[in-house]
C-alpha cells in the first residue's frame, strides 16, 4: 500500500468516481492509517461479499483490516444509487455515509446508536447542506 496515512482511490467501474473530499474523512475518522478505497462493480462487490464474509448478496460496502492501521473499503456505486433515496440522501452523499460507516468499523464501531451520532456527525461536517436531502440514523448493509 502507500505511505502512512494515505488514501489510495482504485476504481473499477465503468462511471466516474464521485468527487469526495474522501482523503480528509479518512484522516478525521482514523488518522495515520492508510486506506484504500475500492469502486467496484455488482459481480464483484459480490464476489468479494462471498470470499471475505460468506456471505452471497451484492453489499453497498465492505470493510476490512489489511494489516495494522491499514483497511480497505469496497463501495458498490449501483447499489448506493439504489438504495439513496431510502435513506434521504443524494447518491453520492450516500456514497460518502458508506465511507464514514466503513472507517467507523475499522475503527472498532458496531453498529448502534454510538455509530449512529459518530456518522451524523461526520456527514454533517463533510458535505454541503445544498447537496444533501437529509441525514439518516438507520444502518443497512
Amino acid at each position: 500500500m502507500c505511505m502512512k496515512g494515505t488514501l489510495d482511490i482504485k476504481n473499477f467501474t465503468r462511471r466516474k468516481a464521485p468527487g469526495l473530499p474522501f482523503a480528509d474523512v479518512a484522516h478525521a475518522v482514523l488518522p495515520g492509517w492508510d486506506i484504500s478505497l475500492v469502486f467496484a462493480g455488482e459481480t464483484r462487490a459480490q464476489a468479494l461479499n462471498v470470499a471475505l464474509r460468506g456471505k452471497d448478496y451484492i453489499p453497498n460496502v465492505l470493510s476490512y483490516e489489511a494489516g495494522p492501521e491499514s483497511g480497505e473499503i469496497i463501495i458498490c456505486p449501483l447499489v448506493a444509487d439504489r438504495q439513496a433515496p431510502s435513506y434521504d440522501l443524494s447518491p453520492k452523499n450516500y456514497c460518502l455515509f458508506l465511507f464514514i460507516h466503513a472507517l467507523l468499523h475499522l475503527k472498532g464501531q458496531r453498529h448502534g446508536a454510538t455509530m449512529e451520532r459518530y456518522e451524523r456527525a461526520y456527514l454533517a461536517r463533510f458535505i454541503h447542506p445544498s447537496t444533501s436531502h437529509g441525514t439518516t440514523h438507520r444502518n443497512r448493509h
